[in-house]
């Protein structure tokens, strides 16, 4: 698997949990990032990077 695929993946899984509260999900994929907004005004930033192979 390969990081870009794992952020496809990551995205897809927030985009499907209803019961998160999940507002809006940004892409950032030059940066490698991912910016959550959730229902009561919270918004995390989630960077992925591979550290490994």
């Amino acid at each position: 698997m390969d990081l870009d695929y794992f952020k496809d993946k990551l995205f897809d899984l927030l985009n499907d949990a209803d019961d998160m509260g999940i507002t809006d999900i940004e892409t950032n994929y030059r940066e490698n990032k991912l910016i959550v907004s959730l229902q009561d005004g919270l918004v995390v930033e989630i960077q992925c990077r591979q550290i490994s192979n």
